[in-house]
Protein backbone atom coordinates (compact mmCIF):
# COMPACT_ATOMS: atom_id res chain seq x y z
CA UNK A 1 0.00 0.00 0.00
CA UNK A 2 2.86 2.23 1.06
CA UNK A 3 4.71 1.81 -2.11
CA UNK A 4 1.73 2.38 -4.28
CA UNK A 5 0.99 5.54 -2.88
CA UNK A 6 4.75 6.80 -3.13
CA UNK A 7 4.10 5.27 -6.78
CA UNK A 8 1.25 7.59 -7.33
CA UNK A 9 3.12 10.76 -5.78
CA UNK A 10 6.37 10.53 -7.81
CA UNK A 11 4.20 10.06 -10.85
CA UNK A 12 2.47 13.26 -9.69
CA UNK A 13 5.29 15.25 -9.29
CA UNK A 14 6.71 14.26 -12.80
CA UNK A 15 3.71 15.25 -14.72
CA UNK A 16 4.34 18.79 -12.69
CA UNK A 17 7.48 18.79 -13.77
CA UNK A 18 6.88 18.68 -17.57
CA UNK A 19 3.91 21.53 -17.24
CA UNK A 20 5.98 23.81 -15.05
CA UNK A 21 9.22 23.25 -17.61
CA UNK A 22 8.05 25.05 -20.23
CA UNK A 23 7.10 28.13 -18.10
CA UNK A 24 10.14 28.01 -16.53
CA UNK A 25 12.17 28.50 -19.31
CA UNK A 26 9.80 30.93 -21.23
CA UNK A 27 10.32 33.04 -17.87
CA UNK A 28 14.19 32.80 -18.32
CA UNK A 29 14.48 33.62 -21.60
CA UNK A 30 12.30 37.00 -21.00
CA UNK A 31 14.76 37.52 -18.17
CA UNK A 32 17.91 36.99 -20.15
CA UNK A 33 17.74 38.78 -23.45
CA UNK A 34 18.98 37.24 -26.29
CA UNK A 35 22.93 39.17 -27.10
CA UNK A 36 23.07 41.47 -30.17
CA UNK A 37 25.50 40.48 -32.68
CA UNK A 38 28.51 42.72 -32.93
CA UNK A 39 27.90 45.02 -35.55
CA UNK A 40 30.62 44.26 -38.19
CA UNK A 41 30.88 48.27 -38.93
CA UNK A 42 32.16 48.07 -35.63
CA UNK A 43 34.87 45.98 -35.70
CA UNK A 44 38.62 46.77 -35.72
CA UNK A 45 40.26 46.21 -39.12
CA UNK A 46 43.74 45.21 -40.02
CA UNK A 47 45.61 47.87 -42.50
CA UNK A 48 46.91 47.13 -45.27
CA UNK A 49 50.08 48.11 -45.59
CA UNK A 50 51.01 51.19 -47.99
CA UNK A 51 47.54 52.33 -48.27
CA UNK A 52 46.64 54.94 -46.65
CA UNK A 53 44.44 55.88 -43.59
CA UNK A 54 40.70 57.28 -43.21
CA UNK A 55 38.62 57.50 -40.31
CA UNK A 56 35.29 57.97 -40.17
CA UNK A 57 33.21 60.23 -37.36
CA UNK A 58 29.65 60.37 -36.58
CA UNK A 59 26.52 58.84 -35.06
CA UNK A 60 24.29 55.27 -36.42
CA UNK A 61 24.18 57.78 -40.08
CA UNK A 62 27.77 57.09 -40.79
CA UNK A 63 27.47 53.34 -38.83
CA UNK A 64 24.88 52.73 -42.08
CA UNK A 65 27.33 54.12 -44.68
CA UNK A 66 30.70 52.52 -42.97
CA UNK A 67 30.66 49.30 -44.82
CA UNK A 68 29.85 50.25 -48.28
CA UNK A 69 32.60 53.18 -47.73
CA UNK A 70 35.14 50.13 -46.97
CA UNK A 71 33.94 47.89 -49.86
CA UNK A 72 34.34 51.34 -52.54
CA UNK A 73 37.34 52.53 -51.40
CA UNK A 74 38.73 48.59 -51.22
CA UNK A 75 43.01 48.77 -52.38
CA UNK A 76 42.48 52.17 -51.85
CA UNK A 77 42.10 53.28 -48.35
CA UNK A 78 42.25 51.45 -44.93
CA UNK A 79 38.75 52.74 -43.03
CA UNK A 80 38.14 52.94 -40.02
CA UNK A 81 35.64 54.20 -37.68
CA UNK A 82 35.65 54.24 -33.27
CA UNK A 83 33.53 50.94 -32.17
CA UNK A 84 30.77 53.35 -31.11
CA UNK A 85 28.14 55.97 -31.85
CA UNK A 86 29.63 59.06 -31.93
CA UNK A 87 26.59 60.74 -30.71
CA UNK A 88 26.84 64.49 -29.83
CA UNK A 89 29.49 66.80 -29.73
CA UNK A 90 29.53 67.08 -25.55
CA UNK A 91 30.55 62.84 -26.23
CA UNK A 92 32.73 63.72 -29.17
CA UNK A 93 34.99 66.18 -26.88
CA UNK A 94 34.96 63.84 -23.88
CA UNK A 95 36.51 60.83 -26.24
CA UNK A 96 37.68 62.20 -29.46
CA UNK A 97 41.52 61.86 -28.02
CA UNK A 98 40.90 57.95 -27.64
CA UNK A 99 39.12 57.82 -31.25
CA UNK A 100 42.33 59.12 -32.74
CA UNK A 101 44.69 57.03 -30.97
CA UNK A 102 48.61 57.29 -31.50
CA UNK A 103 48.43 56.05 -35.34
CA UNK A 104 48.93 58.70 -38.24
CA UNK A 105 45.59 59.95 -40.28
CA UNK A 106 45.70 60.55 -43.65
CA UNK A 107 42.00 61.53 -43.64
CA UNK A 108 39.36 62.19 -41.30
CA UNK A 109 35.61 62.55 -42.23
CA UNK A 110 33.60 63.72 -39.64
CA UNK A 111 30.20 64.95 -38.38
CA UNK A 112 28.10 65.78 -35.42
CA UNK A 113 24.63 66.71 -35.01
CA UNK A 114 21.58 64.99 -34.91
CA UNK A 115 22.05 63.72 -31.39
CA UNK A 116 22.76 67.84 -30.72
CA UNK A 117 19.66 69.20 -31.65
CA UNK A 118 17.56 66.10 -30.65
CA UNK A 119 15.28 67.09 -27.91
CA UNK A 120 15.33 65.32 -23.70
CA UNK A 121 13.34 65.97 -21.57
CA UNK A 122 13.80 67.41 -18.12
CA UNK A 123 14.94 64.36 -16.29
CA UNK A 124 17.04 63.06 -19.12
CA UNK A 125 14.19 61.69 -20.97
CA UNK A 126 15.51 60.56 -24.48
CA UNK A 127 13.95 61.81 -27.99
CA UNK A 128 10.82 64.05 -25.87
CA UNK A 129 8.02 65.92 -27.41
CA UNK A 130 9.93 69.36 -28.40
CA UNK A 131 6.18 71.23 -27.63
CA UNK A 132 6.90 70.95 -24.31
CA UNK A 133 8.01 73.64 -22.48
CA UNK A 134 10.26 71.32 -20.12
CA UNK A 135 11.64 69.82 -23.58
CA UNK A 136 15.38 71.24 -24.60
CA UNK A 137 18.23 70.13 -27.42
CA UNK A 138 20.49 67.87 -26.07
CA UNK A 139 23.31 70.97 -26.81
CA UNK A 140 21.93 74.02 -27.57
CA UNK A 141 23.19 75.68 -30.95
CA UNK A 142 25.50 78.21 -29.28
CA UNK A 143 26.92 75.23 -27.03
CA UNK A 144 27.70 73.26 -30.44
CA UNK A 145 29.03 76.05 -31.84
CA UNK A 146 31.89 76.02 -29.12
CA UNK A 147 31.83 72.56 -29.63
CA UNK A 148 32.59 72.12 -32.97
CA UNK A 149 35.18 74.95 -32.54
CA UNK A 150 36.94 72.81 -29.97
CA UNK A 151 36.81 69.69 -31.95
CA UNK A 152 37.97 71.31 -35.16
CA UNK A 153 41.05 72.23 -33.52
CA UNK A 154 41.99 69.15 -31.91
CA UNK A 155 41.04 67.35 -35.75
CA UNK A 156 43.74 69.37 -37.19
CA UNK A 157 46.82 68.73 -35.00
CA UNK A 158 46.46 65.29 -36.83
CA UNK A 159 47.85 66.97 -39.28
CA UNK A 160 44.80 65.08 -41.53
CA UNK A 161 42.96 66.29 -44.46
CA UNK A 162 39.43 67.02 -43.14
CA UNK A 163 36.10 66.85 -44.05
CA UNK A 164 32.91 67.99 -42.42
CA UNK A 165 29.86 65.88 -43.40
CA UNK A 166 26.43 67.95 -43.07
CA UNK A 167 23.82 66.72 -40.36
CA UNK A 168 21.41 64.82 -42.87
CA UNK A 169 17.78 66.31 -42.91
CA UNK A 170 14.98 65.31 -39.88
CA UNK A 171 11.79 64.36 -41.72
CA UNK A 172 8.42 65.19 -40.65
CA UNK A 173 7.08 62.71 -38.03
CA UNK A 174 10.84 62.36 -36.66
CA UNK A 175 10.30 61.48 -33.11
CA UNK A 176 12.25 63.99 -31.01
CA UNK A 177 13.30 66.29 -33.24
CA UNK A 178 12.37 69.75 -35.31
CA UNK A 179 11.99 69.42 -38.94
CA UNK A 180 14.48 72.36 -39.76
CA UNK A 181 16.97 71.78 -36.64
CA UNK A 182 19.43 70.67 -39.13
CA UNK A 183 19.84 73.26 -41.50
CA UNK A 184 20.39 75.75 -38.27
CA UNK A 185 23.19 73.25 -36.96
CA UNK A 186 24.54 73.36 -40.68
CA UNK A 187 24.51 76.76 -41.09
CA UNK A 188 26.64 77.03 -37.61
CA UNK A 189 29.11 74.14 -38.69
CA UNK A 190 29.32 75.87 -42.53
CA UNK A 191 30.99 78.92 -41.06
CA UNK A 192 33.14 77.00 -39.05
CA UNK A 193 34.19 74.70 -41.92
CA UNK A 194 34.64 77.76 -44.34
CA UNK A 195 36.70 79.58 -41.68
CA UNK A 196 39.23 76.79 -41.19
CA UNK A 197 39.35 75.75 -45.30
CA UNK A 198 37.52 72.52 -44.61
CA UNK A 199 36.11 70.66 -47.25
CA UNK A 200 32.59 69.78 -47.04
CA UNK A 201 30.61 66.47 -47.93
CA UNK A 202 27.43 68.39 -48.40
CA UNK A 203 24.84 64.86 -47.43
CA UNK A 204 21.84 67.00 -46.14
CA UNK A 205 21.84 68.54 -49.73
CA UNK A 206 22.03 65.07 -51.18
CA UNK A 207 19.22 63.25 -48.68
CA UNK A 208 17.28 66.52 -48.74
CA UNK A 209 16.60 66.12 -52.92
CA UNK A 210 16.32 62.05 -52.73
CA UNK A 211 14.07 61.93 -49.11
CA UNK A 212 11.48 59.87 -50.39
CA UNK A 213 13.87 57.20 -52.22
CA UNK A 214 16.60 56.72 -49.21
CA UNK A 215 15.18 57.93 -46.22
CA UNK A 216 13.05 55.52 -43.79
CA UNK A 217 9.23 57.44 -43.39
CA UNK A 218 9.21 59.66 -40.20
CA UNK A 219 12.84 58.55 -39.05
CA UNK A 220 16.19 59.89 -39.52
CA UNK A 221 17.97 56.55 -40.30
CA UNK A 222 18.00 55.84 -44.14
CA UNK A 223 17.43 52.47 -45.93
CA UNK A 224 20.37 50.44 -47.00
CA UNK A 225 20.17 51.51 -50.18
CA UNK A 226 20.09 54.71 -48.87
CA UNK A 227 23.10 54.20 -46.88
CA UNK A 228 25.13 52.90 -49.77
CA UNK A 229 24.20 56.34 -52.01
CA UNK A 230 25.43 58.05 -48.76
CA UNK A 231 28.55 55.96 -48.83
CA UNK A 232 28.65 57.02 -52.83
CA UNK A 233 28.78 60.71 -51.23
CA UNK A 234 31.39 60.15 -48.74
CA UNK A 235 33.78 57.91 -51.29
CA UNK A 236 33.78 60.71 -53.77
CA UNK A 237 35.17 63.45 -51.22
CA UNK A 238 37.88 61.09 -49.58
CA UNK A 239 39.01 60.39 -52.85
CA UNK A 240 39.25 63.94 -53.62
CA UNK A 241 40.74 64.44 -50.34
CA UNK A 242 43.42 61.93 -51.17
CA UNK A 243 44.60 62.97 -54.16
CA UNK A 244 44.44 66.49 -53.29
CA UNK A 245 46.99 65.84 -49.91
Amino acid sequence: MKDSLTIRLSFITMCLSCLLAPAALAQESKSTPAKRKPNPAMQPIQDVPGLPRVLLIGDSISIGYTLPVRELLKGQANVHRPPTNCGPTTKGLAEIDQWLGDSKWDVIHFNFGLHDLKYMGPNGENLADPKLETSHPQVPLEEYRANIEKLVARLKQTGAKLIWRTTTPVPPGAAGRVVGDAAKYNAVAKKIMEQHKIAIDDQYAFALKHMKDIQRPANVHFSSEGSRELAKQAVAAIQHALEVR
